[in-house]
């Protein structure tokens, strides 16, 4: 039990590294931790003769990934985040913690779902702090004061996102797990390229005057495969599509989700707190 949290903190510090460094969380950790997780949980219902820990474990996994992907096709993070709280959910399906001192707020949900709840709502400070710093150094608010009063609805935050997370790179500095913005053409060998590859680009008809017949983009908060990494380089060597372009800047949930798991080990779910102190004054 002791050696399931060690692994888990340890690997979520390694993750958060490499999302702050690099922008992407590596497949390898995420698959070490949802392996160790059904391994060891086997392992403890071996050794227990008791069958909970292995469907702990897998219940837990299920839920947590269907959840995680669902926000991830409503494009409120990114596939690496995905896997790294499916592998928390393997290793730790259960709210109990008996080798510390400290008597954490338990929730009635999975473990995971607690350390995605104190994930977000330790993001919330940062996420704000961000966007007053990208207000102050490109005056977004002072050209459209609207935006501000309305950053609580969606579409508006979205453009929000969209305009100020975004910046041009070299295609060879292309690595998996980018997310490509909209790369506008006229060129239809491209077309025939990205459909043949079936990776995660597609390519879009623009229906409007302007001076390009398609775009092409990242389908979803993925980011580009190996397959389409390598594409857009071949491409870009031979001149099909220009040396730069253009991709979105993701906000690295990594590290949020390692003070989220270590908030939950140590105190708890931050909602049942909140909900216990609240009835507490009442």
């Amino acid at each position: 039990m002791i050696i399931q949290f060690i692994i888990t903190i340890f690997l979520c510090v390694v993750a958060s590294y490499y999302d702050i460094k690099k922008g992407i969380i590596p497949d390898k950790i995420s698959i070490f931790l949802i392996s160790f997780g059904i391994v060891s949980n086997m392992i403890l219902s071996l050794l227990s003769g008791n069958l909970k820990h292995i469907l702990a474990s897998i219940l837990s996994l299920s839920l947590t990934y269907l959840v995680c992907y669902l926000l991830w096709r409503l494009k409120v993070w990114g596939g690496g985040d995905v896997k790294l709280l499916t592998g928390i959910a393997a290793i730790i399906p259960f709210a109990s913690i008996p080798f510390l001192n400290v008597f954490p707020e338990l929730s009635i949900y999975p473990f995971s779902f607690s350390v995605i709840l104190n994930a977000i709502l330790i993001s919330f400070p940062f996420l704000f702090m961000m966007i007053f710093y990208l207000n102050m150094k490109n005056m977004i608010f002072n050209r459209n004061t609207e935006l501000l009063f309305n950053l609580i609805n969606y579409k508006n935050f979205l453009f929000f996102i969209k305009s100020n997370f975004n910046r041009f790179i070299p295609v060879k500095d292309l690595e998996e797990g980018m997310i490509v913005n909209e790369y506008y053409f006229n060129d239809k060998q491209i077309i025939d390229l990205i459909n043949d590859s079936k990776g995660n680009l597609k390519v879009y008809r623009l229906n409007d005057d302007s001076n390009y017949s398609y775009y092409f983009k990242s389908i979803s908060a993925g980011g580009l495969t190996e397959k389409d990494m390598f594409l857009l380089k071949i491409m870009n060597s031979q001149n099909i599509i220009s040396d730069y372009i253009s991709i979105k800047l993701g906000f690295p949930f990594a590290p949020f989700i390692t003070i989220g798991l270590l908030t939950a080990i140590f105190l708890g779910d931050i909602i049942m707190v909140i909900s216990k102190n609240m009835v507490l004054v009442v």
